[in-house]
């Protein structure tokens, strides 16, 4: 079944109408992407906060790696190699069992891992201590260098959506912390501690039309990737790629499938490519890498979802909305 295009506007869609009146220099390109274009660069900035992006009993180290990942992922997108960062770093209340300036350590401990593990030089940034009792809110820019980066509206009429990663590992960890707060494994990873698929980006670039990560969900993300693109969106929930761990969690049927395409927070990068190109690309990307042809944009607007050959009617929520409505 076919529904239109996300068009109710939330909190936060409204703000980004008023923010793309300001945002009129050439490098925003209109704010439809994750990333600026300045020049040869790709800047992106990425916020997570405390009871939105993490749990409160999140370990630190696990929070300040995330924060690295989710802006290394758009760079991903984009093909970019890293080249800096600057972080935005909130002092607050100590929580029970740690010294005060404890969890920031751990948190900054999280940051360097990550950053030495894919090569992200820290160059500056700012530091503020918050009020009492309030959440913690960080954020990091990430400036990453690609000659001629896919930007997410470059979709075109019959292009083929290949998605490469896995989809609904990290909420379906979010869901075992939620049982048990001492929950571990594979899925737990991969809520805490996501994977920019950098490697993969950089080979994508080179051959598709657009590209993003799947941040919010696919069905949200790409329904976003085709409206920006002047496109319809069509999604076939048979062809997830899922990993052993979640089939193992959550099973393998449609109530499995669409949790996996609507949680968010997956990082997988979802790209628009011609199809006579796509058995070119997916030799080029890196064995381990797991991949799927999971759509295709089509003319008209708005999305379509089916599970094989079967029509499916559109859930209620497509993906992981930010604000409130």
């Amino acid at each position: 079944m076919t529904a239109p295009a996300p068009s109710d506007k939330s909190i936060e869609q409204q703000l980004l109408e008023r923010l793309r009146e300001m945002a009129d220099a050439p490098a925003a390109a209109g704010l439809v992407d994750d990333v600026a274009h300045l020049g040869g660069l790709v800047l992106t900035h990425d916020t997570i906060a405390e009871g939105v992006h993490y749990r409160p009993e999140d370990p630190p180290e696990s929070v300040g790696w995330k924060l690295v990942a989710v802006n290394l992922s758009d760079l991903a997108a984009k093909g970019a190699e890293p080249t800096g960062a600057l972080l935005s770093l909130a002092i607050g209340d100590a929580p029970d069992k740690m010294l005060p300036g404890e969890w920031e350590e751990r948190f900054l401990a999280g940051v360097a891992v990550a950053c030495e593990s894919y090569d992200l030089p820290l160059l500056g940034g700012d530091t503020i201590a918050l009020p009492e009792g309030a959440p913690r809110v960080l954020g990091m820019t990430a400036i990453g260098k690609c000659a001629d980066a896919p930007k997410r509206d470059g979709g075109q009429e019959g292009d083929v959506l290949l998605l490469v990663g896995t989809l609904g590992d990290a909420m379906a960890g979010l869901a075992l912390l939620a049982e048990d707060e001492k929950a571990s494994g594979t899925l737990v990873e991969a809520y805490r501690r996501p994977v920019p698929l950098l490697a993969a980006g950089r080979t994508l670039a080179l051959h598709v039309h657009a590209m993003m990560d799947v941040s919010d969900g696919l069905l949200l993300d790409a329904a976003r990737m085709a409206q920006v693109s002047g496109l319809a969106v069509e999604i076939d929930l048979a062809a997830l790629p899922l990993s052993d761990a979640y089939l193992a969690a959550r099973g393998d049927n449609r109530e499995a499938r669409l949790f996996a395409a609507t949680g968010g927070d997956d990082y997988a990068l979802l790209a628009a490519i011609h199809p006579e190109k796509l058995t070119k690309v997916t030799s080029l990307l890196p064995s381990k890498s797991m991949k799927a042809v999971v759509g295709r944009l089509v003319s008209g607007t708005g999305i379509s979802l089916r599970d094989g050959d079967a029509p499916v009617e559109l859930p209620e929520r497509l993906g992981h909305e930010h604000r409130p409505q």
